[in-house]
């Protein structure tokens, strides 16, 4: 909490472990003589562990008669065009998929994946999107009394073997489901219990994300190399995604969803060019200062103002749900006095700059 030239500024940070050797997020080891462990994005910590039981569960027999976005997995971009309509916009991500996104109803908000003209990829959230056999808003605690949230979930592509290993804390805020040829990462609001969104990946595109430390013998399936010139399209889509999924959190939470502003976009994305470029990852700039001294510096005019910063997650879409799981970052995402924010991704690093400005 910092008080200056006469307005009430309030600051939040990430708590995260950043792994990184070289220009990768992940460390590589050698376990065996024959399997290797990959290490993932490290996310929030979480202070709530439910018991979790590995029994397993005659699941797979079930699945096939799922509808909403788990059936999408595999189809022909036109037959997502019969079912939803040309997308609003189409992002790009760092990985081999476009987003296709449909934001015109927050309420069955969905974003997916073409590779190829296949979808690869599918996240929804919103109180009214189809997410069979799942519901956002469902206790988690459902699936953890039927067993199906596991420390392990293996799988294969071209006959290499992989197994993600999740943490405590991935079970709690990020389970992973295998249901068939579909995988099912939850994403859980940890404070409520509650899930918060859903994100459908087929075998590939999760190996290619490695959202959790990955066990694997053979070839280790990578995402393609973004190359210098492609980021500035990445970082736009990843900024609006942000935008997008922070106010349908805040409308779930009964919030006015804040309105964009530009000034405090540029604000945002400068701290994380900054953070990038000068290898910190910290509110306060050793070169441009605090929130206070960058919003000045960019002319943002404001009563009050508040900072989220994050870095190293796979995309927007993980980012903002870790924001939801940690309590200070919380606080600024659904405070209901801010009016405006002001959003800046630089790569993997992310900025929310949150005003409270009179109009």
């Amino acid at each position: 909490m910092v008080v200056g030239g006469g307005f009430f500024l309030k600051i939040a940070k990430v708590v995260t472990i950043i792994l990184i050797l070289a220009s990768s997020i992940y460390v590589i080891s050698t376990i065996s003589n024959d399997s290797t462990k990959v290490s993932g994005v490290d996310y929030p910590a979480v202070s709530d562990n439910p018991k979790v039981t590995t029994e397993k569960i005659p699941y797979k027999q079930e699945i096939h008669n799922y509808e909403g976005l788990y059936s999408y997995i595999g189809m022909k971009s036109s037959e997502i065009k019969k079912l939803l309509g040309d997308p609003t916009r189409i992002d790009n991500s760092s990985y081999d998929y476009d987003w296709w996104i449909y934001n015109s109803d927050p309420q069955n908000y969905i974003q997916v994946g073409i590779e190829n003209d296949k979808v690869v990829t599918v996240y929804g959230t919103g109180n009214s999107v189809n997410v069979t056999p799942f519901q956002i808003g469902q206790p988690i605690e459902e699936l953890i009394s039927k067993g199906l949230i596991k420390q392990t979930v293996s799988l294969t592509v071209d006959k290499n073997p992989y197994r993600f290993e999740l943490s405590e804390e991935d079970m709690v805020a990020r389970p992973l489901l295998a249901m068939g040829d579909v995988y099912v990462q939850l994403y859980v609001d940890t404070f409520t219990k509650k899930i918060s969104s859903i994100r459908f990946l087929d075998n590939v595109t999760l190996v290619k994300q490695r959202p959790y430390e990955l066990v694997y013998r053979g070839e280790l399936l990578s995402a393609k190399e973004v190359k210098q010139d492609e980021w500035k399209e990445i970082e736009k889509g990843n900024t609006a995604q942000i935008l997008d999924i922070t106010n349908v959190l805040r409308i779930r939470h009964g919030l006015s969803p804040l309105k964009w502003d530009a000034k405090t976009a540029q604000v945002a994305y400068l701290h994380s060019k900054d953070m990038s470029t000068a290898g910190y990852f910290d509110h306060n700039s050793p070169t441009y200062g605090g929130l206070a001294d960058r919003l000045a510096k960019g002319e943002v005019i404001y009563q009050v103002a508040g900072e989220n910063i994050a870095a190293k997650y796979v995309d927007g879409i993980a980012a903002v749900e870790g924001w939801l799981n940690s309590e200070g970052h919380r606080e600024t995402l659904l405070n209901e006095e801010y009016n405006y924010l002001g959003v800046g991704v630089y790569e993997k690093f992310y900025t929310q700059n949150f005003i409270l400005k009179w109009e």
